[in-house]
């Protein structure tokens, strides 16, 4: 067990060095672009800087408040408070703030920058279809993402994407823009300049990569959250059977969005059962591997 949770860290680790990589291509490419790569290379660092230093600080506001969560009552949902409370000491961690969503899709997520400064929350639609040993496993996972650093893992590989995703765009108006002035002046050495037609593809095929390997940095660290978890509550049944619940039930999270997606414990936009359903560029974008696998992976534990 120790040695998938080191290689899912390692791998986790060689994505987003991969992700830094590409940014800097990026940059590059723009730099090729209006001619000074140096240029490009340094816009595509502030801008991704700029976007790290907000993501950081607000990134947990910002999921909760889409998410249109509220704080639990410690007295409504004392079951709650109180499975995170005995967890959380099991684990050496702090208590995390504690959320609920009106939702009847039966999910949860954790958001936060470190453990200090974390938070977790669960649907209504979770709470009421989970058994307390359920329950208590699916609160593990998103406290392993908590203790795994995880959730700053992937708030830098979002940020990353949108950085991204962000210059290319404005790369490629740029490129139009500049495009219509050349063909009047007359002066088409840049459309026949090799190093300009590489950057032009760069640009279009870069937020596809920086996508795909988002998802894949995430489906990692659902793995290994999950094992975390089975470490922590030392009954691999109780996430198993939670796990269960989720992929029989096909309830489409409408708290959830986009940009929230990887954050759930299941992927919450699907609405379908996702066992041998999915095609090739489905799974390579999907942020979440397929609950039979997870929950094949907790049984040979």
């Amino acid at each position: 067990m120790n040695d998938l949770i080191a290689a899912n860290k390692r791998r986790s680790v060689a994505l987003l060095v991969g992700f830094v990589v590409v940014l800097v291509l990026v940059g590059m490419a723009v730099g090729v672009l209006v001619g000074n790569g140096t240029v490009g290379t340094i816009v595509a660092v502030v801008i991704s800087a700029v976007m790290a230093f907000v993501s950081y600080w607000k990134s947990d506001a910002i999921a909760l408040r889409v998410s249109r969560a509220v704080p639990a009552d410690p007295v409504t949902y004392k079951r709650l408070h109180n499975l995170v409370e005995g967890l959380c000491i099991a684990g050496g961690l702090p208590k995390p703030r504690v959320y609920v969503i009106n939702d009847p899709a039966p999910n949860a997520f954790a958001t936060g920058r470190n453990p200090k400064h974390a938070a977790i929350a669960v649907t209504t639609g979770l709470l009421d279809k989970m058994n307390r040993v359920e329950l208590e496993g699916v609160v593990a996972h998103e406290l392993s993402h908590i203790k795994n650093y995880d959730i700053l893992v992937m708030t830098m590989a979002v940020t990353l994407v949108g950085s991204v995703a962000i210059i290319t765009d404005i790369a490629l108006r740029m490129m139009w823009w500049n495009g219509g002035r050349v063909a009047r002046s007359g002066d088409r050495d840049n459309r026949a300049n090799p190093f300009a037609l590489i950057g032009i593809v760069l640009l279009i095929v870069a937020p596809l990569l920086a996508r795909a390997m988002q998802a894949a940095v995430s489906r990692r660290r659902e793995t290994l959250a999950d094992v975390s978890a089975v470490q922590l509550t030392r009954y691999p049944p109780g996430l198993i059977s939670a796990l269960e619940k989720l992929r029989a039930d096909s309830t489409v999270t409408h708290s959830a969005s986009m940009a929230t997606a990887h954050m759930w414990i299941e992927q919450p936009l699907s609405g379908v059962n996702d066992t041998g359903r999915l095609g090739f560029f489905h799974k390579l974008f999907n942020t979440h591997p397929p609950l039979e696998e997870r929950i094949a992976l907790l049984r040979e534990i």
